[in-house]
């Protein structure tokens, strides 16, 4: 057994490597520079992971995905692996502690957003470091051909002048030729060096269903399948009306967006991730870092902009290999609101000027100051004082952090967190209140490495153990963080406004072709091809997508919804094959009903139901109590 395969076995558990995570990995730990493009599900995490346990050194992770960070930092710390993050909802603090254990190797690796390497305290911290590998997570961001540029992504070439000798690693689920020569352009890699699976997924059936009633769409699909289900809108409202639309018709439902507290997101994903909600209807923010195997359903209510969006989107069904669908639902006024969106992502430039000179008067920024300057920004105020639309200005933010006159970073949700300043020996002689005191025993109980490190915590879990009021604890904490006994960061949620440039005059600004024009002439061209995707009458669902992503498609899939409505009549199936397949379906728990048999099953109608009525009549499958679903017999599951 090789040493990446007892790193493998050791920290995950697992005795072998996906396709293409193996080769990656030892592209990486030869010392090439290497663009990684797999599928979402595909383990892009694990292709730097284990190098960077491997190698002598610190790995820094480049990512925009602020929950991401969190996510897979706390993960890897149960795995025993240290691990740091940096990113602008941080306090100085943190990062003093994050970046001390990184330059005195108490650190593997070191996660940060892109923003960071603006900061010259931040590239000088980074000179400390024996960087290894430099990694960089949604490479795509880099090329302002993808559909997701961050000029902030530019910064990465500083970091590879620092440290000459250690490979990149660039990774994305989803890339157009056009894009991976971009990235490896970007990134000034030494030679060409690409390794893709295939954008096709066996496993995953795309089906389109038309219809101006989506709500019934909805409904008909999540009743006739089974297993965890992700139901995609654009819009944070919405998310709330399909979950209680969903509840009243009996189907486990929640909702989720990035406007949610901390507590409420972690509340929601371990709901569904352990199965006590079966529904999650989410904006685009929810699925990132997010690892359940089994979700047999997404569905996308609303339109996504490009293929790429959906693909990644789609892609977070059916990870566990088994069969999987991805629906989208379509009506007629869906082609308008496509086309809509790009004027709503290129607004006029008279309009965006407008929202650079508002910006400056909101947050008190005088002409000629404000570089590198952090702000925390209110976007919903600011809209409503000066009577703007939402969805423009923020496209018009977007833009100007791509012309890189500011960066404008999203939400981050921070949880509360604690961290003890005094030795334990000096807390004894502390004195404090009877109720404080109380507080500060019951969170020392509560939570582990409060001295070494800062600790995230629930004000509310504390409440409710004391009986007391969210408040109390709050003002406990706040009076022991005065008392400098321990450091307390409160819970917020905030977007972000840095001035990477002085403040101009709106005359002054200046957006160039390659960021308005050609940007606006990339996204009508994906946009087109979203179209043709979703309302196309005659052609393969999956020939369309892998000819947007630059691979050649052989044949027909067979499984999207174009495919089994123009199956040949005259087509058979092995029956051995169809009845191995009839079998698998019906013992999956819960049983399914006769629809998702006759849509999953890779034969005509009438052989598949003729298929089920011989198993029926050999006793092998049953039906359930309801009459419709249709099960393994308990003997059959027992042999």
């Amino acid at each position: 057994m090789s040493y990446i395969h007892e790193i493998l076995g050791k920290h995950w558990g697992y005795n072998s490597f996906r396709p293409c995570q193996e080769e990656i990995i030892n592209s990486v730990l030869d010392g090439n520079d290497t663009l990684g493009l797999l599928p979402t599900g595909g383990g892009k995490s694990i292709t730097f992971q284990v190098p960077a346990i491997a190698l002598n050194g610190l790995t820094i992770v480049i990512t925009p995905l602020i929950s991401l960070m969190k996510d897979q930092v706390d993960n890897l710390r149960e795995y025993g692996i240290s691990a740091q993050y940096l990113h602008s909802g941080l306090t100085t603090s943190e990062h003093r502690l994050a970046i001390d254990k990184c330059r005195l190797g108490k650190a593997k690796l070191l996660y940060l957003s892109p923003e960071k390497l603006q900061s010259k305290k931040m590239i000088d911290a980074l000179r400390l470091m024996d960087v290894q590998l430099i990694v960089v997570d949604e490479a795509h961001c880099i090329s302002q051909w993808g559909y997701d540029f961050r000029p902030s992504y530019l910064n990465i070439k500083t970091v590879r002048k620092l440290f000459p000798s250690a490979p990149v690693l660039a990774l994305t689920a989803s890339a157009t030729p056009d894009v991976v020569e971009d990235i490896m352009t970007q990134l000034e890699f030494r030679q060409r060096n690409v390794f893709s699976r295939s954008f096709s997924r066996d496993n995953l059936s795309y089906i389109v269903r038309y219809g101006e009633h989506k709500e019934g769409q909805l409904i008909k699909i999540l009743k006739s399948t089974t297993g965890s289900s992700i139901v995609y809108v654009r819009s944070r409202r919405r998310t709330r009306e399909i979950a209680e639309f969903l509840c009243k018709e009996s189907i486990s439902a929640d909702f989720y967006h990035a406007g949610l507290a901390p507590e409420d997101k972690n509340e929601k994903q371990n709901k569904w991730k352990h199965d006590t909600c079966r529904v999650m209807v989410a904006t685009n923010a929810f699925g990132m870092g997010i690892d359940k195997p089994n979700v047999r359903t997404v569905i996308h209510y609303d339109l996504p902009s490009s293929l790429e969006e959906y693909y990644q989107e789609a892609g977070r069904a059916g990870r566990d290999g088994k069969p999987s669908f991805a629906v989208l639902l379509c009506a007629k006024y869906d082609k308008s609101t496509l086309s809509r969106r790009l004027s709503e992502k290129f607004p006029e430039r008279d309009f965006i000027k407008k929202v650079y000179e508002l910006l400056g008067n909101f947050l008190e920024v005088p002409v000629g100051e404000g570089y590198n300057q952090l702000f925390e920004f209110n976007f919903n105020l600011f809209c409503k004082r000066f009577d703007i639309q939402p969805v423009a200005t923020h496209s018009a933010l977007t833009l100007l952090t791509q012309a890189q006159y500011i960066e404008f970073t999203e939400e981050i949700n921070t949880s509360s967190r604690v961290m003890i300043l005094l030795h334990k020996d000096e807390l004894y002689s502390l004195n404090l209140s009877p109720e404080v005191d109380k507080i500060f025993q019951l969170l020392l109980r509560s939570y582990t490495g409060l001295f070494a490190d800062y600790v995230y915590i629930n004000e509310s879990l504390l409440a409710s153990r004391l009986k007391c009021t969210e408040q109390e604890v709050y003002t406990a904490l706040l009076t022991l963080s005065r008392m400098h006994v321990l450091h307390y960061v409160p819970r917020k949620s905030t977007p972000y406004i840095l001035y990477t440039s002085s403040r101009e005059l709106p005359k002054h600004i200046l957006l160039p072709t390659a960021i308005y024009e050609e940007q606006r002439n990339k996204l009508a061209t994906r946009i087109d091809y979203m179209k043709q995707f979703a309302f196309s009458p005659n052609r393969c669902r999956v020939n369309i997508m892998l000819e947007y992503f630059g691979e050649k498609a052989t044949s027909p899939c067979g499984k999207c919804d174009y495919c089994r409505q123009n199956k040949p009549s005259s087509t058979s199936v092995n029956l051995n094959n169809l009845r191995e397949s009839v079998i698998y379906m019906a013992s999956q728990p819960g049983g399914h009903k006769m629809s998702y048999f006759v849509s999953t099953a890779n034969a005509r109608q009438e052989e598949t139901i003729e298929m089920i009525r011989t198993l029926l009549d050999e006793g092998v499958l049953k039906l359930g109590n309801d009459n419709e679903t249709i099960k393994i017999n308990d003997f059959c599951s027992k042999k």
